[in-house]
């Protein structure tokens, strides 16, 4: 499974993820106290659906020996009045796809990795360690 590491060094909320080689930059906008340096954490939710989104239907698309070409998803999240998340996707890809390849690859985007672990929640523990 995956695993990441989180480093803060400095003033404000600028911080350091790691996960292996990869290395990616949180922090929050400077009207909430950031720099405004990285992905603020829900960005970083989002992009993680996102990625996993691109690469599941692109991954289909190719088993199937359809033609996405360039493909894009634009994610964005509100909330409703009862406070819960909603996260809204709109696809898009330059390849000739039917209505019904679309409606497939819609039907596929519904079950990807994360979106499941997303809608299902996760268990989270924590513990303290060493300084």
């Amino acid at each position: 499974m995956a695993q990441v590491q989180i480093v803060s060094e400095g003033p404000n909320y600028r911080h350091h993820i790691r996960s292996g080689v990869h290395e990616v930059i949180a922090d929050e906008p400077a009207t909430l106290g950031g720099q405004g340096a990285g992905l603020a954490p829900f960005d970083l939710y989002l992009a993680s659906l996102s990625a996993c989104t691109a690469i599941t239907l692109r991954m289909y698309a190719e088993k199937k020996g359809w033609d996405l070409g360039t493909f894009r998803a634009e994610l964005s999240s509100s909330r409703d009045a009862a406070g819960k998340l909603v996260v809204h996707r709109i696809l898009h890809a330059s390849g000739a796809l039917s209505d019904a390849q679309w409606q497939r690859l819609l039907d596929v985007v519904e079950k990807t990795p994360v979106t499941l672990v997303m809608r299902e929640g996760a268990t989270i523990t924590s513990e303290r360690g060493s300084a």
